[in-house]
């Protein structure tokens, strides 16, 4: 699938992710120490900050969790989303406690509801002069 929407930026802290997504598995940053999970935080907000990294490590990830928040698009930012108006933005409340923004798919926008249990799905997409697929995660709406 061509692709010519903007993508998500990939930095040195996030590109483990980003990989994960690739291979269709979802992972979060997990302390050693006393086991919070977070994403995108890099360092654990419970324990001492010393070893500042040293004591996170990306773990896979259930892929589920609940709507905490959302809002329907109805304007596209972009050009490239116009196509897929009205779409649903959600924050996830992941299972693991961490939140995840993502797009809300395999539903009508007027059936998403807050706390409304969902699960991840991969979505491979190919930019415009680019070779490599990028993965994204997307969530979609699951029974309770």
């Amino acid at each position: 699938m061509s692709w010519n929407k903007p993508l998500p930026n990939v930095d040195a802290d996030n590109q483990p992710f980003w990989e994960g997504l690739r291979r269709h598995e979802f992972l979060v940053f997990r302390c050693k120490r006393c086991g919070r999970s977070y994403w995108p935080v890099a360092y654990c907000r419970a324990c001492p900050p010393e070893p500042f990294y040293g004591n996170m490590e990306w773990v896979p990830a259930s892929g589920r969790g609940r709507i905490f928040a959302f809002n329907v698009h109805r304007f596209a930012f972009h050009p490239g989303f116009a196509d897929e108006l009205p779409y649903v933005y959600a924050l996830i409340e992941l299972a693991e406690g961490p939140m995840y923004g993502t797009n809300v798919v395999g539903c009508e926008p007027a059936e998403v509801r807050i706390g409304m249990p969902v699960e991840v799905v991969y979505r491979d997409v190919t930019p415009d002069g680019d070779a490599a697929p990028f993965t994204l995660a997307d969530v979609r709406p699951v029974a309770g």
